[in-house]
């Protein structure tokens, strides 16, 4: 019996496999993975030195834990399909994107479910992994999935009632700070710079800034009046953000990538 399975062997699924078996979770022997693409699962064996399954039931029935690693739009019907191999002693974890617990409780049953929100920072082991805890899910297999996920980043709990919140801050997030990131190194070559550098600038600047935030003690108030010297640079470039009034333009993006959110959770 495998330890874990994944259904699907895309680039989240490479990440969290990866993250596993580096941080010593679980050996190599101990992952099953079910692909479409023949090519995928060579790949994966060779690369990772994991067992690859002909078939989603394949890796249902070998596996402890089953990681939904597949895009949201054909994952009920593979939950159809492996319906007939799952026992109430499986955990099932899903990171397919607007598809509810309800919804998967409704076709696989009585079973240990949780949802889970990474992001694509994972790939560097720096995501951010929400977990929510299905209906019939023990306390075990939220603590089971908080380990897992804590190997490609940092994880929190939550109820799912905020995952469209969640999506818009740390799911779709990135997307939103490597636009920032990219302005500010834009702004630089404007004023003669060259980009190569603006941008390594920029993006350590960032990286080190969020590293601050999440290793001290400080709110990003404190932290903003640590750099800032009253009447000096710092103090100028705050200014211009205040009368920008980009809070407003940031409320605005998360507000609405939330309400996308909702809206696909619908169908």
């Amino acid at each position: 019996m495998n330890k874990i399975g994944f259904i699907g062997g895309g680039k989240m699924a490479c990440a969290i496999i990866k993250g596993i078996i580096n941080s010593g979770w679980c050996k190599e022997n101990e992952i099953i993975v079910s692909a479409k693409s023949e090519e995928t699962l060579n790949r994966l064996k060779s690369e990772l030195g994991i067992n690859t399954a002909k078939s989603n039931s394949e890796v249902v029935e070998k596996s402890s834990i089953i990681v939904f690693a597949v895009k949201p739009f054909i994952l009920k019907d593979i939950m159809n399909e492996i319906k007939p191999y799952i026992s109430k002693e499986k955990i099932f974890l899903s990171i397919a994107a607007g598809i509810s617990i309800n919804t998967m409780e409704n076709i696989l049953g009585e079973v240990s479910i949780l949802r889970i929100m990474p992001n694509t920072p994972a790939l560097v082991n720096e995501g951010m992994s929400a977990v929510c805890k299905g209906h019939y899910a023990k306390e075990e297999d939220l603590k089971c999935a908080g380990e897992i996920f804590k190997c490609i980043g940092q994880v929190t709990q939550t109820d799912e009632k905020f995952i469209d919140i969640i999506t818009a801050i740390s799911g779709s997030g990135p997307a939103f700070y490597y636009y920032i990131i990219n302005e500010i190194a834009k702004s630089g070559e404007k004023l003669g710079l060259d980009y190569e550098t603006c941008l390594k600038l920029s993006a350590q600047t960032a990286l080190g800034s969020a590293k601050m935030i999440l290793n001290s003690n400080k709110t990003p108030s404190a932290l903003i009046k640590d750099v800032t010297t009253p009447g000096g640079c710092t103090e100028a470039g705050n200014i211009v953000l205040e009368e920008s009034n980009i809070s407003e333009i940031l409320f605005d993006t998360i507000k609405k990538t939330k309400e996308k959110a909702f809206e696909l959770g619908k169908n």
